[in-house]
This record gives structure tokens, C-alpha cells and sequence, in this order.
């Protein structure tokens, strides 16, 4: 599958965080079959509505689709990465595939005023980080990540983690128990699950166990949190918990942010996050774009 159809809440979210209005130019990246488009050029008007899709097919597929309805967009085929440069520069830019760090076309092509909107995909699909880049009037560029439930999936040729292969050891083999101050965090604590994602890599998380299950599927490595009695079970070369413990200490001393600003002056493979000033910040750097093989027509 190279696209899929957006769920339609996330679709909502989006186009109320780009706070879209008719007018305004609007570039969808990694548009699949149309329907965030669809809805983009409603409230747009006809003619300043694009999407850019990598796989023709579904290109071709769009276009028809959007056709049939009238709404006055156009879809091209192309790398999502480049942005669409004829039609730039753009109010509003967002893009429906997630990327480990912001391609620097798209920033260029973001006009005065403008929001753009992307999901940064970590290494594991259980804890992404939704990105709002805006530009001012006079030009500076900002850029705020915070965790989100939900994101995108990520572009083509990006590797995602998954503990799959793992659940039938875990569940044969827990490890060896251990006590623990860190009771485990709740599931909405989106600003520290992200740090983790970054300052201890390679992890994935298990939603389907029963208790709390991180593991670390390169490492032959996880952990299984006890059911509340301060103890959690760790198993292989790496202990997934203690470095959980290490990044929530860390997030605890820096204030709980939920928040983190991305600095995109130096661009891809050089964006660096931090969450505010002072020797406790939390702070790392994104990794580079991947690039994937061209398709074949």
C-alpha cells in the first residue's frame, strides 16, 4: 500500500490547526486519494488547492476523484520532499506523510502569514510528534513540536520499529523483576513519550499487553511494568526501563514540557530540538532524510 484515506477526525484537526481560509493557497504533500485536498480546495475556492503524490496511479486516481466533484484542485505527480515549486509560494502547506525532519523545500515555499503542518515520525508509530511551522509577515520562521496520539505514516523507504516479533517471548520469558520509583506514565503524556522516543532510541511500545510493555527489538531487549506494585521486569543486554527512568527524570527537571521548539536554520540532517532555555533543557537533533527509490510507471 503506498496511500491510504486520512481518519477523518485527524483531517478535521488538521484543517482547524492550519485555521484554513478561503483564498488562501494550499499545497497538500503526499495528498493519497484526495480527501484533506477535497476538503482544502472547499474552503479555498477553485484553482489554489495542489496536491503532490508520489505513486501515478493514485495520482491519476485523484485527479479523478476531484474531478467528479468539482472542487477545482489539481494533483501532480512528483516527490512530496520537493514541495511543488510552480504554484509556491503557499499559505497554508500540509503534508500527509510523515518525515523524520522538515525537507527545506517546504519551508522555502512558505509564504509571509503562512502555517504549515507535518507529522515527524520516530522510529516507532507509538509516539509521533505533530509540527507547526509558521512564518511572519516580515519572514522569521518558527517551528513547535509537540506529542500527538496520532500522526501520519512515514514516507517511503523509512523503516518503522515494531515489537510484534517479540510478544510471544515477552509473554513466555518477562524477565527478571526489579523495583522502580516510576510508576508507569500515562499514555497522555505526550511531551515525555516523545523525548523518549529521541533520547532513548529504538524503542517501540506493546499497546496490546496487558501491562505496560517497551521493547527494544534491535537489542533483543524490554521491559514489563508490574501491575502497580513498584516493580517492572526487565529482560536482555539493555535496560529499557532504568533508561525510562533516566529520560523522565530529565523531562521532570526540565518542567514536564509539552512542548519543543525546532530551530530550521541549518536545515535537513541539522534541525535541533530543545525545550527551552537553561542547562536542563531537554534537547537532541533530528535525523536526516531517507530518500527512496524513484517508481516505476
Amino acid at each position: 500500500m503506498t496511500s491510504m484515506s486520512s481518519y477523518t477526525p485527524a483531517t478535521v484537526e488538521v484543517l482547524q490547526a492550519l485555521e484554513l481560509k478561503p483564498g488562501e493557497r494550499y499545497l497538500e504533500l503526499g495528498c493519497g486519494p484526495g480527501v484533506c485536498l477535497a476538503l482544502a480546495a472547499a474552503l479555498t475556492g477553485p484553482g489554489l488547492a495542489t496536491g503532490v503524490e508520489r505513486d501515478g496511479h493514485m495520482a491519476a486516481f485523484a485527479q479523478r476523484n476531484l474531478g467528479r466533484l468539482g472542487v477545482g484542485a489539481a494533483v501532480v505527480q512528483g516527490d512530496a520532499l520537493d514541495g511543488h515549486q510552480a504554484r509556491a509560494p503557499y499559505d497554508r502547506i500540509h503534508s500527509g506523510i510523515g518525515v523524520p525532519c522538515v525537507p527545506a523545500a517546504w519551508v522555502e515555499q512558505l509564504a509571509p502569514g503562512g502555517r504549515l503542518l507535518t507529522t515527524l515520525t520516530t522510529r516507532t508509530p507509538s509516539w509521533p510528534g505533530q509540527l507547526l511551522v509558521t512564518r511572519s509577515d516580515r519572514g522569521r520562521v518558527e517551528a513547535v513540536l509537540r506529542g500527538w496520539p496520532r500522526g501520519y505514516r512515514p514516507m517511503l523507504g523509512y523503516r518503522w520499529l515494531s515489537a510484534l516479533d517479540h510478544r510471544a517471548r515477552i509473554k513466555a520469558c518477562p524477565g527478571r523483576a526489579r523495583p522502580t520509583r516510576l510508576a508507569p506514565p500515562p499514555d497522555d503524556a505526550y511531551g515525555f513519550w516523545l523525548a523518549a522516543a529521541y533520547l532513548a532510541p529504538g524503542l517501540v511500545r506493546d499497546f496490546q499487553a496487558e501491562t505496560m510493555t517497551i521493547v527494544a527489538p534491535e537489542d533483543d531487549s524490554w521491559a514489563v511494568a508490574g501491575p502497580g506494585d513498584g516493580t517492572v521486569r526487565v529482560h536482555g543486554p539493555r535496560d529499557v526501563w532504568a533508561e525510562l527512568e533516566d529520560v523522565h527524570a530529565r523531562w521532570e527537571a526540565a518542567g514536564r514540557p509539552e512542548t519543543y521548539h525546532v530551530d530550521l536554520t541549518d536545515g535537513p540532517g541539522h534541525q535541533h530540538v530543545t525545550s527551552g532555555p537553561g542547562p536542563k533543557a531537554l534537547t537532541w537533533t533530528l535525523p536526516p532524510l531517507t530518500t527512496a527509490p524513484a517508481q516505476r510507471t
